[in-house]
């Protein structure tokens, strides 16, 4: 550890050629002090004591500025020099310093954005580092315990507690109050896929506070600076959590499809298959730690400051919501008569939204040691199509979108649906997953369906136009389904289902959801 007595003396140029930058300056925030002189940036931490942390006492900033170092050199070695003292006019050592190799401004991360400048290759290296960070990231018990659901579930709720007296003041209470239903309710629903996360060795010691501005972009490779050390628990989470701080604070900067493609290349680099789903959840509880960072700062300004901090923290609020209701997991189904498309509209459905399709006709056939392409045609409700048949394929159907739902996937249940009974244990399942359902209806002309079916080839289905009216006359009402028409185009019809599944999923509450009567 050095010795820093005073700081060196400084000449009178008015930039140092080495950042671009004053030679001297000062930056301040509410936990510390950073000076930039020449080459060197020096950080000094206050002496305050917050509900996070405590460095009222010399020696607590000193073990704070050795951990910072320390921490920090995973990812960024040549940059955080070391520790220096601070003495006094007796020669005892007072405070201390985090001394560091000090960055150019003009490539920071977020003035690049700023500038709209090409960042394309350089976040993809970022996430290929980060990727490659957390492969070798240290792992315990400990750690693997912070990314739980009850640990996570205790952290949100925590936010949520401190926020509620910013209600109505600063942030909008109808959307705070969906914001915690829906995160809720996603965490209440995922056990399982959280604990596959935590078997299968995704929750690392990782950095916790990966944001553009402290992010430079060099030419021998980008710098992640400035981990959070104050609190090792909040530091221990999920891989892809750590990566979607930085995937939010890309879109808080206009620059949403870059943060899309920064958690691609994210996952493609770590191997790792987590469902959209998580990956909204993680990028919302971001969001919505940095709105409560703006409330509080909202507190301690005024004026124009005050008024900027507020607007901070309705921005993050709303990036928090939409990335919510993108990731409620859903349960589809996609019903109708023979003829009339559903196979169709589900697969390009699931396709277009990235959800996992299950299918009756192949579940049909799987559970009596059939190929999907091989025929079982027979009368109606005979054969594979009696009762008992028909009603262990919807069993297994259900048991399959019970353990998808769990593991965060959304699913799309291609069947007729004719059965009222069915329908209303679907709900049971969508309401037991905590998983929001909708009911789609497929529906084409008499004429339209019977042409379809004498012309199908390759069908998983057997149906003829017999076996279709017979369905058509035992079928119970479905009033509750959004009808899709499928007598038009291909792309009419999915625009027509997407529409329905995203608009009725989490941001309409009174629309066709879990708990709905069937």
């Amino acid at each position: 550890m050095g010795v820093l007595r005073r700081l060196p003396t400084v000449p009178t140029m008015s930039t140092d050629p080495r950042t671009n930058g004053p030679f001297v300056a000062v930056r301040e925030t509410h936990i510390g002090v950073v000076f930039l002189v020449g080459g060197l940036a020096y950080k000094l931490k206050k002496p305050v004591h917050t509900t996070f942390l405590d460095f009222s006492a010399r020696q607590r900033r000193l073990e704070a500025c050795r951990r910072e170092v320390e921490l920090n050199r995973r990812l960024a070695p040549d940059v955080y020099l070391g520790v220096a003292e601070v003495t006094g006019v007796d020669g005892r050592p007072c405070d201390h310093l985090v001394v560091m190799r000090r960055m150019p401004e003009e490539r920071r991360l977020a003035t690049l954005l700023a500038a709209g400048a090409p960042v394309d290759d350089a976040v993809r290296q970022l996430a290929r580092m980060l990727a490659a960070f957390h492969a070798d990231a240290y792992r315990s018990p400990e750690i693997t315990a912070e990314a739980g659901r009850d640990a996570l579930q205790a952290r949100w709720v925590d936010h949520f507690a401190e926020l509620r007296r910013f209600h109505k003041t600063v942030l909008d209470d109808a959307l705070m109050v969906e914001i915690e239903r829906l995160a809720l309710g996603f965490l209440a629903g995922r056990e399982p896929l959280l604990a596959t996360r935590q078997r299968v060795g995704r929750i690392v010691d990782g950095h916790g506070d990966l944001l553009t501005a402290d992010i430079f972009c060099l030419d021998d490779g980008p710098r992640m600076l400035d981990c959070l050390e104050f609190d090792d628990r909040l530091r221990y989470l999920d891989g892809l959590d750590d990566a979607a701080f930085l995937a939010m604070d890309l879109e808080y900067r206009g620059a949403a499809e870059l943060a899309a493609r920064f958690l691609d290349w994210y996952a493609e680099f770590a191997g790792d298959p987590a469902p959209p789903a998580l990956r909204h959840h993680y990028i919302a509880y971001r969001a919505l730690i940095r709105a409560r960072v703006a409330c509080l700062r909202s507190e301690q300004d005024d004026g124009p400051v005050q008024a900027s901090s507020r607007e901070e923290a309705r921005r993050y609020a709303a990036i928090a919501a939409r990335h919510l209701r993108a990731g409620q997991v859903r349960l589809v189904l996609v019903g109708g008569l023979p003829g009339t498309g559903k196979t169709t509209v589900s697969n390009a459905l699931a396709g277009q939204l990235g959800m996992v399709v299950l299918s009756s006709d192949r579940v049909r056939k799987e559970l009596h040691g059939i190929t999907p392409d091989q025929s079982a045609a027979a009368p109606y409700y005979q054969g594979l199509y009696s009762p008992a048949a028909t009603e262990r394929t919807y069993t297994e159907l259900l048991a399959r979108a019970a353990h998808c739902l769990a593991q965060g996937e959304s699913v799309v249940l291609d069947a007729s649906w004719t059965s009222a009974l069915r329908r209303a244990a679907a709900a049971e399942l969508a309401d037991s997953a905590h998983a929001a359902l909708v009911a789609l209806e497929c529906t084409a002309a008499p004429e339209v369906s019977a042409q379809r079916l004498r012309q199908r080839i390759g069908s998983l289905s057997d149906a003829g136009e017999a076996v279709s009216r017979e369905m058509a006359a035992h079928a119970d009402p479905w009033p509750q389904a959004c009808p899709i028409p499928t007598g038009g185009s291909l792309a009419a019809a999915v625009a027509a289902a997407v529409e329905q599944v995203t608009n009725q999923a989490g941001a309409n509450p009174g629309a066709v959801v879990a708990n709905l009567p069937l």
